[in-house]
């Protein structure tokens, strides 16, 4: 065989030996580290991250074996640059490609709330904080202008976003952020809140707006379900007589707690929510109603009440037509 010929099939042989290492280099650094340790860990990608400083996380918590194979792995795959932010659980027994896919993905560890029917903003913002979701100041001061659904002027509304923050159970991704709780919140009620239901409301004369209202005190004063329909009917019997709602759920609002009972002077409490002190609905909810509570506003019973007082031995009400029934009915719970 001539040199030149011997030198070149020498030179193709070392290329396919360097080719054949390098594969079984590539597909050892993308086995698992340790395939035995299933222990979950947590690894934070923030918005902005590089695939480069990705893989130096990883790398730090012993989750890969090599940072440029995990780099050359992403490449090859097409999704280096779609590796997308947020909290991670990963363990050493997943191998480089279950790991890009699952940041791919964005397949993040879930963090779930439940929300109760009637919890106000500051109530919501509280057990946020409490479970280590948000910062309660932070949601607090987003909720006070946040209005993806009614545009109009409310300069005496405390926070816009109360009454449109549904209440249910939530399953979000641990380290979102308080503007995207508030907006997966709002995309519910904007689900609840049909097509339907909103020509409902037209139907009756309300608007969006006055419906929430109105089933926020419809939430906050009653107990049973079966009472909704007629103290929602209470209410827009007063509204047209311009007769003051008296609503204690308004004045515990301007409180900010629930209290039991009431005082003459907690009810001239100087505040555009004071339903003693002025007519017609407050100036925007007092709580976040649950679609039960939306229902009655938007289909009252039929009555001609103007008058309810709890009664402590049925943990219902008393609905009154006059005033002399009203006061019987407070003497009559009261023996």
């Amino acid at each position: 065989m001539k040199p030149n010929r011997l030198l070149f099939f020498c030179a193709i042989g070392l290329i396919l030996a360097a080719l054949a290492g390098g594969a079984f280099w590539y597909g050892e650094q993308m086995k698992p580290v340790a395939p035995a340790d299933a222990k979950q860990q947590t690894i934070k990608v923030k918005s902005g991250m590089t695939t480069g400083a990705i893989a130096d996380a990883l790398l730090d918590k012993g989750l890969i074996r090599n940072r440029t194979a995990f780099l050359l792995a992403a490449r090859q795959a097409g999704l280096d640059k779609s590796l997308q932010a947020g909290e991670y659980a990963f363990s050493r027994s997943m191998n480089v490609g279950q790991i890009i896919e699952i940041m791919a993905k964005g397949i993040t560890v879930y963090s779930e709330f439940t929300i109760p029917e009637g919890f106000t903003v500051e109530q919501i913002a509280g057990l946020l904080e409490e479970k280590g979701l948000a910062r309660k100041e932070r949601f607090l001061a987003l909720a006070k202008t946040y209005s993806p659904f009614d545009k109009t002027e409310r300069p005496n509304v405390k926070y816009r976003a109360e009454g449109f923050l549904f209440p249910d159970t939530y399953r979000i991704s641990r380290g979102a952020s308080e503007e995207m709780i508030l907006q997966t919140m709002a995309n519910e009620f904007a689900e609840k809140f049909t097509p339907e239901l909103q020509a409902k409301a037209q139907s009756i004369g309300l608007s969006t707006y006055e419906v929430i209202v109105l089933a926020s005190l419809i939430e906050r004063e009653v107990q049973l379900a079966k009472e909704r329909p007629m103290v929602a009917r209470v209410f827009l019997n007063r509204i047209k007589i311009e007769m003051p709602l008296q609503s204690c759920a308004t004045i515990q609002y301007i409180l900010g707690y629930a209290k039991e009972e009431l005082t003459i002077a907690d009810t001239q409490l100087p505040s555009p929510y004071n339903t003693y002190l002025h007519q017609g609905m407050p100036p925007g909810p007092v709580a976040n109603p649950g679609l039960s509570s939306i229902q009655a506003a938007l289909n009252p019973a039929e009555g001609d009440w103007l008058y309810f007082v709890v009664d402590g031995k049925t943990g219902g009400h008393r609905f009154s037509r006059s005033l002399a029934e009203h006061e019987a009915a407070i003497q009559q719970i009261g023996k």
